[in-house]
């Protein structure tokens, strides 16, 4: 889609014009108690109203600076010639919240979607970062169709213990491995636990709050460049502000997620989540947020464009550097300028221009930290999808945060029937296990668990981490977290609290994956299978009431983005009444 100059809205069109235009008596009521907050009319009058929905809380370690974020939000707007108004949203915490903040991503969407529709907004501010929250305020919003602006929360800057490195996630899984192996003491762990998160910000390796953020500004809902910046660098306060600026001009543009959200900018969004060496997760929440756009994105996408996709950053855990480390390369325009090749660049995007436009003129400032299209990290995306009689609906793997030699491995299933017997088991030396087994979760799906929590990097048993296994194949109906690696497969669909074929998978079964080959194969016979289909009873229901039961009735399998089936796109909502 060619830049082009949008016609202007008059005051009057507006759709706060609504609430505060009419001479009636409800709209006295509106105008007297925005007063009664202490405005004037000067304050809203012919102006567009732009909400902020901020999801900063005491538990949302990411966003500890939004509070004053909202405030330089507030400044752009009211530079713009916008009345800004702040609202507080749900904040799903990846630290906090159990039994997984993907239990509640679509809740948190649900609410973005009515609390954007129910007040007099013009435009909204998406304040995110956290892994699911990115996700959440974006299917939001694009349900409820109004201009939107996403703002990044930004990376924390690096950890370090004693001179060593750190990378939020990342490392914690490799020290806790060792802490279990005997090499790491009481005292060092607590030391590693003091330098590995030392600002507010989300993770600084390309986990999943860094590939959802910088897939957001692929898609064209943020400001260029903005993805990268760190959270306390003094340009993601400016950003803040631009952003504020930049929104009141979408409120009179009436420039909306509808018009930015093409199936096109989508492939794009695959293509940086390949090149970038990103999330798992990321598959999940583009199904589910495509889905809220009204199109189709199934695994079979991801596959081809991860097939022609080079893995150009190098960042951990695929890699070796840090977020900050892409952000002084020249953040993520500069790796979208070296791939532009692969992208659709005349998408439109919420800066007014197209995205070629956006990154014209971005350079590379370090090719060590975004390799040249001919020195990747990997000739394919991070991400490949994986079928076959274990997975019928498919699963993934991101082949480049595991160890080579088990990319195409056969071996004996050792099965766990649920977390609870995971955490029992796992490290009793007893336990019938091998570096060539391969560990099975089951229950660990949107539904078995609930809320598919991030179990998928199943733990190494201490007594093989003592021999110095580091690796294992794993295969859960779970997800892991953007920060973990190894070789895991994961989402497998169907799952099995649903009788899906991993639930029928017992101990010493030879399973055989082949990377490659995009290959997952339960070695048991057909007639076997089936007998063990009839013999399976489904766990009765965890639920009896409340939000846990909505959840389970009404969410999607992995493979279809995990979203509330009544919440895919249909016929668009009507309007609020105003009496």
């Amino acid at each position: 889609m060619p830049n082009t100059i949008r016609p202007r809205k008059q005051p009057h069109e507006l759709r706060s014009h609504r609430w505060f235009g009419p001479d009636d008596l409800r709209s006295f009521g509106h105008r007297s108690r925005a007063k009664q907050m202490g405005f004037s009319r000067e304050d809203w009058e012919g102006k567009p109203v732009i909400g902020i929905l901020n999801t900063w809380s005491d538990l949302a370690t990411c966003h500890t600076h939004f509070r004053q974020r909202a405030e330089e939000i507030k400044r752009g707007v009211w530079q713009a010639g916008g009345f800004p108004v702040e609202i507080p949203v749900m904040t799903l915490s990846e630290s906090f919240m159990k039994p997984s903040s993907m239990f509640y991503r679509n809740l948190a969407a649900m609410e973005s979607e009515e609390t954007i529709r129910c007040h007099p907004l013009d435009a909204v501010v998406l304040m995110g970062g956290c892994d699911k929250t990115t996700p959440a305020l974006i299917m939001g919003a694009t349900s409820a169709d109004i201009p939107a602006i996403f703002l990044p929360a930004g990376p924390m800057l690096k950890g370090n213990w004693n001179g060593t490195t750190l990378g939020s996630g990342t490392d914690a899984w490799k020290y806790w491995a060792e802490r279990g192996a005997g090499n790491i003491n009481e005292c060092q762990w607590r030391e590693i636990e003091d330098g590995i998160a030392r600002s507010p910000g989300h993770c600084m390796t390309m986990g999943t709050a860094s590939t959802m953020t910088a897939i957001a500004e692929t898609l064209g809902l943020c400001l260029t460049g903005s993805s990268s910046i760190p959270a306390v660098h003094s340009a993601h306060s400016r950003m803040a502000t631009q952003t504020g600026r930049r929104i009141v001009e979408m409120a009179w543009e009436d420039l909306k997620p509808s018009d930015i959200l093409t199936a096109d900018a989508f492939e794009n969004a695959i293509t940086v989540d390949m090149a970038i060496g990103g999330s798992t997760n990321a598959i999940i929440h583009l199904i589910a947020m495509a889905g809220r756009a009204g199109l189709p994105l199934p695994l079979d996408t991801f596959d081809k464009i991860s097939h022609r996709t080079p893995v150009i950053a190098n960042l951990r855990p695929s890699g070796e550097y840090l977020m900050e480390d892409l952000h002084d390369a020249g953040g993520l325009p500069a790796l979208l300028h070296r791939i532009r090749p692969l992208l659709h660049v005349n998408c439109l995007t919420i800066t007014g221009k197209t995205l070629g436009e956006n990154i014209e003129g971005a350079q590379v400032y370090n090719d060590k930290v975004i390799l040249p299209l001919d020195q990747p990290l990997s000739k394919a995306g991070a991400t490949f999808v994986l079928r076959g009689n274990l997975a019928p609906d498919g699963c993934v793997i991101k082949p480049t945060a595991a160890e080579p030699r088990l990319l195409k491995h056969t071996g004996p299933a050792l099965v766990f029937h649920d977390y609870a017997d995971l955490k029992k088991r796992i490290d009793d030396e007893s336990l019938n296990v091998t570096a060539d087994s391969v560990i099975v979760l089951q229950s660990g799906g949107p539904i078995g668990a609930p809320g598919m929590p991030e179990w998928g990097m199943l733990p190494i048993p201490k007594k093989l981490l003592k021999q110095g296994v580091r690796d294992m194949v794993r295969i859960s109906d779970a997800r892991m977290s953007g920060t973990s690696y190894g070789t895991c497969v994961l989402h497998v669909s169907p799952e099995s609290a649903l009788g899906g074929p991993i639930a029928l998978v017992r101990d010493g079964d030879l399973i055989e994956l082949d990377v490659q080959a995009r290959r997952i194969h339960l070695h048991v016979s057909d007639e076997e299978l089936a007998k063990r289909r009839a013999e399976w009873k489904p766990a009765p229901p965890r639920f009896e009431r409340g939000y846990g039961q909505l959840f389970c009735q009404q969410t999607t399998q992995a493979h279809e983005g995990c979203d509330f089936v009544f919440l895919h796109h249909g016929k668009p909502t009507p309007e609020p009444d105003i009496y």
